[in-house]
Formats: C-alpha cells, structure tokens, sequence
C-alpha cells in the first residue's frame, strides 16, 4: 500500500519503503518523468490541456515539432496513461488525442510551472547575460 510522506514522496511496501524512488536508477518513475520533462513531452501535455485535437492540429500549436517526433512523443505518453488517443472509424480516418484524468493532474503542474519561468524570464534572461559575459572574460584571459 502506498502512502505520502510529510515530504510529499511516495512510500509503500517495497525495498526501503520506496517502491518509486525517482532517484533510483531502476525505478519505473524515472521514464515516466523523463518522458513527461523532456521538451516534447511537457509541451504537448501543456498544448493538450485547451482540449483535444487531431494530429496536424496538434502540430501546428506545438511549433517547431517533427511529424516522427510528436508521433513518438504521443505514443510515449499514451503509453503512460496521460494521453488518450481515440481513433474513429471513418474515411478519412480520424484520430483525436486528449488528457486523460492522470494528463490533466501532470498538464496543470507543469502549467503552472511555464507559467512560473515564462513570468520570470527577465530575471533569467539577466542571468544567462551576467553569465555569458564572465565567460567571455575568462576566455579571452581577463
């Protein structure tokens, strides 16, 4: 039986009390995460969240991704029960993809999170100068 801590990690009856220790290098969590954070993945969870749609409407809102890549992408996340993929039987087929109840939990966390980076962006955006900038000193030897 799985419980939460007071740190918010799941807990259960497995090895150490950590069935899914994300930090593990065998747990299952930890594919999950990567197809969840990986840019593709947060992306089109995130683009999923205005509602459902078809393949090529999909990627037209998610800019800039490959055809065999947003095929890879929804194949991933449908496999781990986030994505929905309803295919309807007419000519021309039609095949709609949408959040499942555990896709609309992961897309509002990370939605909140763009929203977070793209809110502060100037201050990254500072950084990454200041940072730059040092660099370029140590470079040329100064």
């Amino acid at each position: 039986m799985a419980t939460e801590s007071s740190a918010g990690t799941v807990t259960g009856d497995g090895v150490d009390g950590l069935p899914y220790n994300v930090f593990g290098r065998a747990c299952p969590s930890r594919h999950v995460l990567k197809d969840v954070t990986h840019a593709w993945g947060s992306l089109t969870l995130a683009a999923l969240a205005d509602g459902t749609f078809r393949f090529n409407e999909l990627r037209r809102r998610v800019d800039g991704v490959s055809e065999k890549m947003l095929s890879q992408t929804l194949q991933a996340l449908e496999r781990d029960g986030l994505v929905h993929r309803d295919a309807q039987l007419t000519n021309p087929p039609r095949v709609d993809y949408g959040l499942t109840e555990l896709g609309r939990e992961v897309a509002d966390r990370l939605l909140a999170l763009i929203a977070l980076v793209e809110s502060r962006m100037p201050e990254v955006a500072a950084a990454q100068q200041r940072y730059d900038e040092g660099r370029d000193r140590q470079s040329s030897g100064l």
